[in-house]
């Protein structure tokens, strides 16, 4: 299985909202995500798909932005030349943030339960990474589950620190929000690791991709 990224568009979200579903007890409105999707001066927000067969090229490269020779190194691997349409790959993760000056605050990530285990999520942050540099951020922010030690571990990986709590946050269960920050994304030291972390995503997911060609050839 193949998996991409691209922008959201307003006829994904019914699919979106049915991830959303399954990740989150208290989803956005249909209204609201439109309003997202519109607000491109500051808000981006993505999906991911699965194909079974490589999509196009230009769709690994659609939120390359400014900083193409950084998210160029998934791309390259993932995304062989081919011709197809994405309207059969179904939507399996999505994700977005918002701009605050010059802090990029992603306000949500969530993948298909399905398809969790094999790097979408962390797929889907690189792109949130790369529409961080779109739009000139200095710095990323996120809210976390004190108990999602999961996607605490990616977020480490990718710069963010613990820098505060939000008491009774979540208001399904009251559980507290970590609040966690990036330093700076635009110096050189930012850049080589996340050229490092993109190098090492690529190989995962390829070699994803690989074991599920060799198993349809043996099926």
């Amino acid at each position: 299985m193949y998996y991409f990224i691209e922008p959201m568009t307003e006829d994904d979200i019914p699919e979106v909202q049915e991830i959303e579903s399954q990740s989150f007890i208290t989803p956005w409105s249909t209204s609201t995500y439109r309003r997202e999707i519109r607000n491109q001066a500051s808000c981006r927000y993505l999906v991911a798909r699965s194909s079974p067969t490589p999509p196009p090229p230009s769709h690994g490269a659609a939120l390359l932005g400014r900083r193409p020779s950084l998210f160029s190194q998934i791309a390259a691997a993932l995304f062989p030349p081919a011709n197809r349409s994405t309207h059969s790959c179904a939507i399996i993760g999505y994700g977005g943030l918002w701009l605050t000056v010059d802090d990029a605050h992603i306000t949500t990530i969530a993948v298909d339960p399905q398809h969790r285990g094999f790097g979408v999520g962390e797929l889907l942050l690189n792109g949130l990474i790369d529409a961080a540099y779109e739009l000139r951020a200095q710095m990323l922010t996120l809210e976390v589950r004190v108990s999602n030690s999961v996607a605490q571990r990616l977020y480490v990986k990718y710069g963010f620190q613990p820098a505060g709590n939000r008491p009774h946050y979540y208001t399904d269960n009251g559980e507290d929000a970590l609040i966690m920050w990036t330093e700076s994304i635009t110096t050189p030291e930012y850049q080589l690791r996340l050229s490092a972390l993109r190098r090492q995503l690529s190989a995962r997911m390829q070699k994803h991709a690989c074991t599920n060609r060799s198993a349809l050839r043996i099926s």
